[in-house]
């Protein structure tokens, strides 16, 4: 067995971040990228490509199964298919993502992708499992049209790649290309929570769907990024979660399964505004301060890279390591993706996670090692260390610091 090349896209993703923000400071364009949103931005990205590890090779033999079973036609391998095949879909893509955006269910997995207020390469990676995994249903498609799985996989690579670079404003209009290609001016105006750009340009790569059936917009005013009710929050969890819980509430307000199903089948637009601050304040008793910011930025910083580290190396073994060490990387980095978010919105309980993170590590050593039985004496020692130095308070003190945002 080889390893899996693509885990050279993990630092390449980065190498592009990194010359975008580069090109934006030499253009005097910095006010592009903030350091909360960017963290949170590349935190869903990595919980997807975590997760995305263990399921991408099911849906692969999911292609298989209905290409060698229910295929409607017997399509050849030849230069021109791989034209359909582009053209198919992206179509298929334009519908996919127009439910996405017509559809509360659906709605609630796509939505993450823009809670964004900034609009640069790093929303590219807001991307989260639930999302991937109904994009892969629709991508079934596919094979059961007739498209064999292996060229499937490729051209959905090519097709992933282009929609990565449409996500940045350091790329002005390109009129003529707009006649053909969705361009990052015309994904801009996708992004935007202006009245006028709502539910426009679902196209992946060609304008041609959104011409075609109506949703076509060009950038006529500079775009204002995000949703229309923002959640202010850089919460891990709650960016992904808010949704469900806003669909779950609103169910729970209406008698009767048939409009509990309106509730969950229906139109966003359709969905009671208040229900999301009353949950806020139910779930959000520390909402962030946008006057106050993790000091600390090389603590969360390093973690942010370590996830990035177990992500590339998880990608490229992944066919050579165990079940205990798969999982072992996917509990580590996904508390401490959850533990990055915390630490932004300035919550108190963040201590407690880190002895979780501490002990997580502590028993996969153990475990290694052949001696679990034995776990329980870092635990007490933990436990001692507390009761003895109030481990928890020096934390909250040196640890957990926030500095003043200087308005501009």
């Amino acid at each position: 067995m080889s390893i899996n090349y693509l885990a050279f896209a993990i630092p390449a993703f980065f190498l592009f971040l990194y010359l975008e923000y580069q090109l934006a400071v030499r253009l005097k364009k910095k006010h592009l990228f903030r350091y909360e949103s960017s963290v949170s931005n590349v935190s869903i990205g990595i919980a997807e490509r975590l997760l995305n590890l263990f399921i991408a090779g099911s849906f692969y033999e999911l292609f298989q199964y209905i290409y060698k079973n229910y295929a409607l036609f017997p399509i050849p391998n030849t230069w021109w298919v791989w034209v359909l095949l582009i053209l198919v879909t992206d179509l298929i893509w334009y519908w996919y993502h127009r439910l996405g955006h017509e559809v509360n269910f659906l709605w609630a997995a796509h939505i993450v992708h823009h809670q964004s207020e900034e609009f640069n390469l790093s929303v590219s990676a807001r991307i989260t499992t639930f999302q991937a995994l109904i994009r892969n249903v629709f991508w079934c498609i596919l094979p059961f049209l007739g498209f064999h799985p292996a060229l499937v996989m490729v051209i959905l690579t090519v097709h992933g790649a282009y929609s990565f670079f449409t996500h940045t404003q350091l790329i002005g209009k390109l009129p003529w290309l707009e006649y053909v290609f969705i361009t990052p001016s015309l994904h801009g105006v996708h992004h935007a929570s202006d009245e006028q750009y709502l539910d426009k340009n679902y196209g992946d790569v060609f304008v041609f769907w959104d011409k075609l059936f109506g949703t076509f917009q060009r950038e006529e005013e500079a775009p204002k990024y995000g949703l229309t009710h923002p959640i202010k929050s850089y919460s891990f969890l709650w960016q992904h979660f808010h949704y469900y819980l806003e669909l779950d509430e609103a169910a729970r307000r209406v008698g009767g399964l048939g409009n509990k199903l309106k509730v969950w089948f229906g139109h966003p637009a359709t969905l009671d505004q208040d229900i999301r601050p009353v949950l806020e304040r139910r779930f959000l008793q520390h909402k962030v301060s946008e006057q106050y910011r993790f000091k600390f930025k090389q603590y969360l910083n390093f973690q942010l890279a370590l996830s990035v580290l177990l992500l590339t190396f998880i990608t490229a073994c992944f066919a050579f390591l165990g079940l205990d060490d798969k999982l072992f990387v996917l509990g580590f980095v996904l508390i401490t993706l959850v533990n990055c978010g915390a630490l932004l919105e300035q919550r108190k309980w963040i201590y407690y996670l880190e002895c979780i993170r501490l002990m997580m590590v502590v028993a996969y050593v153990f475990w290694k090692l052949d001696c679990f039985a034995l776990i329980f004496i870092p635990v007490l020692i933990l436990i001692l260390l507390e009761r003895t130095f109030y481990l928890s308070q020096l934390y909250r003190n040196y640890v957990l610091q926030y500095e003043k945002v200087e308005k501009v």
